[in-house]
């Protein structure tokens, strides 16, 4: 190994242990900080509790596009099982039994036309 490369790699492992050094530090720092201020707040409050938090007046969210949608699909919805479950199911059904009854009754009576007809034909062939 030659005197660059050892120096080089002298000078990479020299600041690589300085720099995790100084994160843990810092981090432990941190973390005592944060344990301080709990503490000084949790003394404070035994001593001197602090009082109720000021009333908040009430907010309104503008709602976003997603709510307003499922909001929108939501009510329609609504407004078609409504209409739904307000339909009158046996009228319904008588109504369209009259009509199917209607439409069969005519077909059959062109089919009983066509049959009397085919009768006379075949009656006026005989002799």
């Amino acid at each position: 190994m030659g005197f660059t490369t050892g120096f080089l790699g002298g000078i990479t492992l020299t600041t690589t242990l300085i720099y995790l050094s100084l994160a843990v530090h810092e981090r432990t720092r941190l973390r005592q900080a944060e344990l301080l201020r709990q503490q000084a707040l949790i003394l404070n409050n035994a001593v001197s509790p602090a009082g109720l938090p000021a009333s908040t007046t009430a907010r309104t969210a503008i709602p976003g596009l997603q709510e307003r949608l499922r909001d929108r699909w939501n009510a329609e919805l609504e407004g078609n099982l409504r209409k739904v479950y307000a339909v009158n199911w046996r009228g319904v059904r008588e109504e369209l039994e009259d009509r199917v009854a209607g439409v069969w009754g005519r077909a059959m009576a062109g089919t009983r036309e066509g049959v009397e007809t085919g009768v006379e034909k075949v009656k006026e062939v005989k002799p």
